[in-house]
């Protein structure tokens, strides 16, 4: 089996850089794209201590709108972070849990929470 001669060229070629990759995979990057916006921190922070519903991390999350409280829920329970339970109430309750994948946030998000408590 031969090698093509412009690849022959090229491995010979002392000046031959090769092409710099457009994308590497990174896990840090896999990791933000799972937690989504910043809201996500709040969200999570507040699912660490249990099950809420979207009125209570409302509350709680005081200055989010309920538009970016719902993007922020859809997007995580699309990652496999939390998972919404509805009951059949009039209205309808909805509860949110965090998932085995959500709950092992929780030490790099503390982490985190060290981190700033330290550098600010």
């Amino acid at each position: 089996m031969s090698v093509p001669e412009s690849q022959a060229n090229k491995a010979v070629s002392s000046n031959y850089i090769p092409k710099q990759p457009t994308h590497i995979e990174c896990s840090i990057e896999k990791t933000l794209d799972a937690i989504g916006g910043k809201w996500s921190f709040l969200v999570l922070r507040e699912l660490f201590d249990g099950t809420k519903r979207f009125g209570e991390l409302q509350k709680r999350i005081k200055s989010i709108s309920p538009k970016s409280l719902t993007e922020t829920l859809r997007h995580l329970e699309e990652e496999g972070v939390l998972e919404r339970t509805a009951y059949p109430t009039v209205p309808v309750t909805v509860e949110y849990t965090l998932t085995p994948k959500g709950h092992d946030l929780h030490p790099i998000l503390k982490a985190m929470k060290l981190w700033a408590a330290k550098w600010s």
